[in-house]
Order: C-alpha cells, then sequence, then structure tokens
C-alpha cells in the first residue's frame, strides 16, 4: 500500500516591489542604465553629439544573408522574451494576464482606430522634435535601419517594430502600472516614473529625443488611464517605429534630411 503524497510548500502572496526591482533590472532598466553610460560616452568625444551616429536594426554578417536573417530573427524573438516573462508573472498573481492589462482581440476595431489616431498625434511633432533636437544640437543622427538589402529586410524591420512595440508597452506601461497600483503609488507618479525610465533608455540617441520619449510615454500612460488597455498602445508604438525603421530604408538614399 502506497502512502499519500506528502503535501508539497503552500505558495505564499508575490512581491511586487521585489519583483519590480528583479524586471527592471533584467530588462528596461539595464537599458536605462547603459543608455545613461553610452550618453556619458558620446559627450566626451572629441565630437559634439550632433555629428555622431545612432544606429539602428544593424547586419551582422550582411555578406552572408541566411546568416544574418537568422540573427535578426533570434533578436526578435528574444526579444519578446520580456513579454513572455511579465504576463507569466501576471498570470501568477491574477490568473487572466491578458485581460489584466487589455492585451488581447476583444476590441480590434476600436483599438486599431485609437492607435492609428494616437500615431498620428505623437508621430507627426515626434518628426519634428527629432528634427529640431539636430538643428539645435540635441540628438545623434539616427540610423533606424542599417540592413543590407535583401528580400527580408522590410518584413525583418515590421518584426523589428512588433518587438519594440510588444515589448515597451506591455512590459512599461501594462506590467509596471499593475504593479505599482499594487504598491498604492498614486496615478501621476506612476505614469511619470514609467514615462522617465521610457526616456531614460533613449538616452543613447541623445537628450532631445529622450525628452522626446518621455512626452510620448506620458501620453500613453494617460490613454492607458483612461482604457485600461494595452493593445491600442502596442499597436500605436508599432506603427510608428514601421513609419520610422521602413520609412528611413526607403527614403534615407534619396534625401539628405533624415
Amino acid at each position: 500500500m502506497t502512502s499519500p503524497a506528502e503535501p508539497g510548500p503552500t505558495p505564499r502572496p508575490g512581491r511586487p516591489g521585489v519583483e519590480v526591482w528583479v524586471v527592471l533590472a533584467v530588462t528596461f532598466g539595464q537599458s536605462a542604465v547603459y543608455a545613461i553610460l553610452r550618453l556619458i560616452e558620446r559627450l566626451t568625444r572629441p565630437e559634439v553629439i550632433a555629428d555622431q551616429r545612432a544606429t539602428m536594426n544593424s547586419s551582422v554578417v550582411p555578406d552572408r544573408p541566411w546568416l544574418d536573417l537568422t540573427y535578426q530573427l533570434a533578436n526578435i524573438a528574444f526579444g519578446l522574451v520580456p513579454v513572455v516573462l511579465v504576463l507569466y508573472l501576471l498570470y501568477l498573481s491574477h490568473g487572466r494576464p491578458f485581460a489584466t492589462i487589455g492585451f488581447d482581440l476583444r476590441r480590434p476595431g476600436r483599438d486599431l482606430a485609437a492607435a492609428v489616431g494616437l500615431t498620428a498625434l505623437i508621430g507627426i511633432p515626434g518628426l519634428g522634435v527629432y528634427l529640431a533636437a539636430r538643428e539645435l544640437g540635441l540628438s545623434a543622427e539616427i540610423v533606424a535601419a542599417n540592413l543590407a538589402a535583401n528580400w527580408w529586410t522590410i518584413p525583418v524591420l515590421i518584426g523589428a517594430a512588433f518587438m519594440n512595440g510588444a515589448a515597451e508597452e506591455v512590459v512599461m506601461v501594462g506590467w509596471l502600472f499593475t504593479r505599482l497600483r499594487e504598491l498604492r503609488w498614486r496615478w501621476p507618479v506612476v505614469i511619470i516614473t514609467s514615462a522617465l525610465i521610457r526616456g531614460a533608455y533613449h538616452l543613447y540617441q541623445g537628450p532631445g529625443m529622450a525628452l522626446g520619449n518621455v512626452a510620448m510615454g506620458i501620453v500613453l500612460g494617460l490613454v492607458y488611464q483612461r482604457w485600461r488597455r494595452v493593445m491600442p498602445l502596442v499597436i500605436c508604438h508599432t506603427l510608428l517605429d514601421i513609419g520610422a525603421f521602413v520609412g528611413y530604408a526607403l527614403l534615407a538614399p534619396h534625401v539628405t534630411w533624415l
């Protein structure tokens, strides 16, 4: 006769404060620290920041397209791991992570319409901020797409745009707002904190673009506070980055102002 299995340990309630510090340390908080160090490195170079470049979406082995594609796909896949991580943590505490932060397809039409409106609201002034920052010497030249020309270049740029949109909005808005509110932080403090972290991890582009991203973070934070849905934010961010990445790849060889 077999003896009954011994009961396992009783689960303990999570500690959102510890979770916030740990998750930020391995995701965008870490990126913010490295971006600050990169800005210091830029500011201590002989040339001014306006004469420097910040390159995104670069080829790794441009002379071997299939290996380069593998690198790009791996980068996208690993870039989405923080999304999986915070959704799992929300599942442990709430049971329905997608519904908790509104990262689902329950309202596709309304989410898409809202995202398009947000894209226009943020994207057009955002381009103006970049051009003004360049003129004022507060931004490096941003090379948004530096992939070798291949049949997969545009799809990879679209994939990278979705990765950025999902990772930043799910982690920095959906998950972070949920945890900070559980810690009884007031809404204005939550929104400003998230926006400042967002600006910090864009400092590698220069102070001008960091301030622009702080403003973007405030707008998106206010939208999330009102709607409690992260999906419009993910779509908006993805559309913004598609415009930046694909637009740069198509236009940069033909214009001088980017």
